[in-house]
């Protein structure tokens, strides 16, 4: 019995849709056109393209998937070098002379049906071959881009390409020489493409996916990351983004001939689709957002009232560098979970707030209060300057000219602003404390806006973390909340401004004015805190009054005999 099914073909780069039915068993394919078909485990597909070009050297034909596996291979039969099992698989046919015909195999090994996406793209003989000086994966001419991923970064591996040849010629060595008649002379331009942010559904994914298979498409939508040569190594690392999705793909220029072609794109979320810790649904922890939580309602108040309530503002600043070189600390040398790591960190950060509180109240040097103050503020203009462009150049994925950098930028601000500390703290309180409110939105709802810091703190934590691209998607949500942070600081520095105009820029030594008080009570016999006796007699009494409720009542009555 023959069981028929639904398919959808879409032209490439057109918008017209076609619904053709085919037989269950059997795919036909035309050059150029996407496919959306739905694979099942029982069902193995047969793949056919016939009436191939003569003038149509190669042929690479790549299946996707969100993140169920499927299987595309040579032969019925699968073997390690024939196949390619993934979320975004493809294969390379080499035509022989004469062939108008080509066949391959389809399946999935999932319990579930899983609905793919594919198309097949053709290339001349003037066109390099991707992947086709294949050493290190199993395919013998490999067009797929390998990703591996953590929380910190995500790499892709792909294989070095080799020259266009015609049909029937044997393909050129690959290790033969270095010339200009070699495949040394290619060229890779790495591009990544961004999907929109807190979209995680199949459909977005492969509407998207159709912009990034052909080159003229790739250069056209995405961002071209980086150039390599032949001598550089086939490897790229980005910044993870949890949540949000990414496409990358890789596409080989031979300069000499002035053509190109497109490897098999792949894409990532960063985190996993299945159930459990870590996965795509149960991203933003409660213990994140708990935390981000309290510490925004504390910035948005230091953002209007900071430079009023001093103490107030010494405590949230305090928290901030106690908290991030405590994270860092038991980071880097425990292995304890995350949500114990923010409890800690949040101890550790109360506890570093209340030391400098007392720092001030004890000995009231306002250069030091101001230092920690300043650096805060310069932390993150630095962390800003390294979120744009300029943290990509290849200089900085140096370690030690980077966080030599980024400390010179920090460190400049305070000095700067050394003639006028007031405005330096007001500006502080309002930077630093409505960016506290887009941590906090950041740990609810997915934006770019919360990586200024957290790829700092990344570097920090990770060793291999400095040879990753930064780049991040900046669209509707972020310049909302770009926003928003722009509107609190401007109100909150203006307010602050106009409030203090006509006051004294900072308050005087609380100890000092302590010790004056208590010396006007001692010598003020007409104060009425003069008779106010002193703390230590003070608590003696309390202490006899709670000893008293425990002591027995005494009998009523008379003990001794009345003497007449």
């Amino acid at each position: 019995m023959l069981v028929i099914l639904p398919l959808w073909e879409a032209e490439m780069g057109g918008s017209l849709e076609v619904r053709i039915y085919l037989v269950v068993g059997l795919i036909e394919f035309s050059v150029g056109k996407f496919r959306y078909f739905e694979l099942n485990r029982p069902f193995p597909e047969e793949a056919v393209l016939h009436d191939i070009s003569s003038n149509v050297t190669f042929l690479i034909f790549q299946i996707h998937s969100q993140y169920q596996n499927t299987t595309v291979s040579f032969s019925p039969t699968l073997l390690s070098n024939a196949s390619e099992t993934g979320t975004a698989s493809g294969l390379v046919f080499i035509l022989r002379p004469e062939q108008s015909t080509c066949t391959w195999y389809l399946g999935t090994s999932g319990i579930e049906p899983v609905q793919n996406m594919a198309i097949l793209l053709s290339y001349s003989e003037r066109d390099p071959i991707p992947g086709g000086c294949n050493l290190e994966f199993d395919l013998d001419i490999d067009p797929n881009i390998y990703l591996e991923y953590n929380f910190f970064e995500t790499t892709i591996k792909f294989a070095p390409a080799n020259l266009g040849y015609a049909r029937g010629v044997d393909p050129p060595p690959c290790d033969a020489g270095m010339d200009q008649d070699s495949r040394w002379r290619l060229q890779y331009d790495v591009y990544q493409y961004f999907l929109p942010e807190n979209d995680l559904t199949e459909e977005m994914l492969l509407k998207h996916l159709q912009r990034m298979v052909s080159v003229p498409q790739v250069k056209a939508n995405a961002l071209k990351v980086v150039t390599l040569t032949a001598n550089d190594k086939t490897s790229v690392s980005f910044s993870s983004l949890p949540g949000q999705g990414v496409i990358y793909n890789v596409v080989v220029w031979d300069p000499f001939l002035n053509t190109s072609a497109a490897y098999v794109p792949a894409h990532t979320y960063a985190c996993s689709f299945e159930a459990g810790e870590g996965s795509c649904a149960s991203l933003g922890r409660v213990s994140s957002k708990v935390f981000f939580t309290l510490f925004a309602l504390l910035g948005f108040f230091v953002c209007f009232f900071g430079h009023r309530f001093w103490k107030t503002e010494l405590f949230f600043i305090g928290f901030i560098i106690m908290g991030f070189f405590f994270y860092i600390l038991i980071t880097r040398l425990t292995p304890i979970k995350y949500d114990v790591h923010l409890i800690l960190t949040a101890v550790a950060g109360s506890v570093g707030g209340m030391f400098l509180v007392a720092v001030w109240w004890r000995f009231g040097i306002l250069s030091i209060c101001m230092l920690c103050v300043g650096l805060v503020l310069g932390f993150l203009i630095s962390s800003v300057t390294f979120f744009t462009p300029l943290g990509n150049l290849k200089i900085f994925h140096d370690d030690g000219v980077f966080w030599v950098t980024f400390s010179c930028i920090a460190i400049l601000i305070p000095v700067v602003f050394m003639g006028c500390l007031r405005i330096l703290n007001i500006l502080t309180c309002g930077v630093i404390g409505s960016y506290s409110v887009v941590l906090a939105v950041g740990s609810y709802l997915s934006t770019s806006l919360s990586y200024i810091t957290l790829n700092v703190l990344k570097r920090a934590l990770n060793k291999d973390f400095h040879r990753a691209f930064t780049n991040v998607p900046f669209q509707t949500n972020d310049f909302i909340i770009l926003a928003v942070w722009g509107m609190l600081a401007v109100s909150g520095i203006t307010l602050q401004i106009r409030r203090e105009r006509g006051r004294p820029f900072f308050p005087p030594h609380p100890y000092k004015l302590w010790k004056q008080e208590r010396e006007r009570r001692v010598t003020n016999i007409l104060d009425p805190s003069y008779h106010i006796p002193p703390l230590r007699e003070r608590l003696y009494g309390r202490l006899s009054q709670i000893k008293e409720l425990f002591q027995k009542e005494q009998p009523a009555g008379e003990r001794t005999p009345l003497l007449l």
